[in-house]
This record gives C-alpha cells, structure tokens and sequence, in this order.
C-alpha cells in the first residue's frame, strides 16, 4: 500500500457523517468524528459490544436525557413512513417472523458450492417436534412477494424484526428492525421509492422533532440535514467503478478484484469521503449476494452481475438494500439449485412465478437503527436503540 494519488480525501470538507475511513502507518481505522454528546474515537471498528453495556441499559433509560429524544425520534420514524408508504399506495402487511425459507442462504446451504457470498448465517430454532430447520426472520420480503399475488394489491411494505447470526460491531446487531418495501415496479423506480422515503423520513424529522435532533447534532449539521437528499448530493456508480476508485486511492492490489471479499465497511465509508455523497452502489457480482436477484451481462466483458443496488449514505455505510427479484421460475430454480437449496422448502416462493396474473417485482430493505445512527452521528449501532441485542443472552 503505498500513497494516495487521485482524489484525495477531503477531510477538511467533510460536511456530515459518524465517520473517516483513514490509513495510517498503513493500518486502517474508521475513525469516529463525534456529536454533541459523544467524543471522538480514534477506532470504533475494534470496540466490541460488552455485556454491561445491557445490564446498565435500564437505568440509562431512566437517567441519561438522549433516550428520550431517541424515542421522539423513533416514534416520528414509525409514523413518517406509514404516510409515505401512504402517499405512495403501498399497503402494510402482517407477517409472521417464522420461516423455512431465508433470503440469504449462501453460507448455511451453498457454502460447499459457491466460492463466496455476502449472506449471513440465519437464526435457527427448535419449532415443537419437527426435524426440519425452522429460522427466525432475516427479511420479510419472501411474505411481502406472496402479498404481491393478490389481485389489485401493488405495492407492499412492512415494519419488522429481523434476526442474523453475527456478532455485534460498531454497525452491526443480530436484531434490528427493517423497514421493507416490495412493488410491481422497475429497478430505477423502486431505488427512487427507496431515496424518496429516506429524504421524507428526514424532512419529516427537521420538521416535527427539530428539538430532538438538535440534543445529539449541532446547527451545521441541521443545516446540512436540510439538502442531504438533494439531486446534487448523490452519485450513482457500479461496484467495479467503485472498486477502481478504490485501487486509484489506495493503490491496492486487492481492489483489482472484482468481489465484494474485499468490499466493507471501511470501503463504504471511504468512498463516502473520497466523494462526498452519498452513493447508490449497483451491479454486484451475481453469485455472491442473495440468490433471488435477477441478473444481467456487465459490459465489454460479459460479467453476470446483478440488478441491484446499496445506498450508503455520507460518511457513513450501507442503508439500504435493494435489487429486483428473478421472474422465471426455470431460472429461479436453477439458482435455487445452484444455492444448495431444499427446494420443497422454496417450493411455495419459485411457483409464484407460475401464477398468469405473476407480475415481476423489485424491493428493498431499509435499516432502522443504522438510519438513526448515521442521522444523529451516533458511534454504534447499540446507542441507536433502547434495548440492544447482542450475541450475549438477551438482557434486559
């Protein structure tokens, strides 16, 4: 690794964000920046999620001020998305949180067959006597799919739990709440769904909780909330132009690669200070994200990727995954089979695709509390809600 020629970063311009992906005697650190209440931090990434930080929870709540404007906040997030998703037609769906079928099954079924995927290891529970493996809900979007077969329904959301097995970071939790949408639309309509709900959810927040907002964020930070989600303030750009960028500014051989093995957290945040915007990333490697992504050639060189996208927002991670989903249902179970998946499982999920009225659907997933914790420049995703779940037992 050796300088940084190209763009620069420019730390001195850096306008909102937790974070500064950072390299320094070749060693690199996320760096946290800090708020009204919370000091700088040289290196969140190597803080780890203790079990006191739990056990003191309660009486946090009950004497520390920033939990009840958290929860103004969380309340004005609850009701700003029930009137977009409004505004819009979508419809809210009950669902259960119990599933044989998981959207990202690389690393429990297709580990022995696929190289690599981004998928996350699911929460696995004892359902009364049955031998199958039943799991708790990562992703609502296999039920809200299914909602999608009713006639005149045609765009759905829901408001959920969702449950990974991975350990907490600083912006990671094995449960967290999603905010998921699913339509009969295209792929640039539903990431402008996906863009349009962040900026209302925002909007409505500078609007209704001005004096919540104000506790964690100073008045340039408020002001820079105001045109956040602006036209000017995004940038559009495929993972492989993401990666050169990366290999332009480091001048690492690993981003030579085209995978995302070597595309993280501190990557995300780099690109974010390199640019300066927010960035919608699209046209992810295929067969390393989840196997229901519909696909495409990239280019000159005929590289299956998929129709997907990431927003990461300023300074920060990813916020939102979205992607359109396969129709065919030959083609959905030739992946399906690709994953090593149990197709009796999948069965209901690849035979709505036989239905005639089946229309081609595309959604998203929108991360609430790294929403909140990119919004109030908090350092970790556990002070962005009021009773964190880590891998220790859950307390209280």
């Amino acid at each position: 690794m050796q300088g940084e020629p190209g763009y620069s970063l420019c730390h001195t311009n850096l306008m909102f964000g937790p974070y500064k992906a950072n390299i320094k005697n070749g060693r690199r650190t996320i760096e946290y920046l800090g708020n009204k209440i919370y000091r700088e931090i040289s290196d969140v990434s190597k803080i780890q999620f203790e079990k006191n930080i739990s056990e003191k929870r309660i009486s946090n709540i009950v004497t520390d001020k920033q939990y009840f404007h958290l929860h103004h906040i969380d309340n004005a997030i609850f009701f700003a998305t029930i009137e977009y998703f409004r505004s819009i037609g979508a419809d809210w769906c009950n669902l259960p949180l119990t599933t044989r079928m998981i959207s990202s099954p690389g690393e429990i079924y297709a580990g022995k067959t696929l190289d690599y995927t981004t998928d996350a290891l699911p929460v696995d529970i004892n359902w009364f006597d049955n031998n199958k493996k039943v799991f708790l809900s990562e992703s609502s979007q296999f039920y809200l799919e299914l909602r999608l077969l009713i006639g005149g329904v045609d765009k759905v959301f829901s408001i959920y739990n969702s449950f990974r097995k991975e350990k907490s970071d600083y912006s990671h939790m094995p449960e967290f709440q999603h905010i998921e949408f699913e339509g009969k639309v295209n792929f640039d309509e539903n990431i402008k769904i996906a863009y349009q709900l962040l900026n209302y959810i925002t909007s409505y927040l500078l609007k209704n909780n001005i004096e919540d907002l104000s506790y964690f964020l100073d008045e340039n930070d408020i002001k820079f909330l105001t045109n956040t989600f602006a036209d000017n303030q995004k940038i559009a750009m495929s993972l492989d132009a993401a990666l050169k960028l990366l290999f332009e500014n480091t001048q690492d051989e690993k981003y030579k690669e085209f995978s995302l093995k070597n595309f993280g957290g501190w990557e995300e945040i780099r690109l974010t200070n390199i640019l300066q915007k927010n960035i919608i990333i699209t046209d992810y490697p295929l067969m390393q994200i989840p196997f229901y992504h519909d696909g495409k050639e990239d280019g000159k060189e005929k590289i299956p990727v998929a129709k997907n996208a990431d927003i990461v927002l300023i300074g920060f991670r990813e916020v939102v995954g979205a992607g359109v989903r396969i129709s065919d249902p030959a083609i959905l179970t030739k992946k399906a089979r690709i994953f090593n998946l149990p197709l009796d499982d999948y069965a209901p999920y690849i035979e709505t695709r036989n239905y005639s009225h089946y229309k081609p659907t595309a959604g998203f997933g929108l991360g609430w509390q790294r929403y909140v914790q990119w919004l109030l420049k908090l350092p970790y995703i556990w002070n962005a809600t009021h009773i964190p779940r880590s891998e220790n037992l859950p307390t209280p």
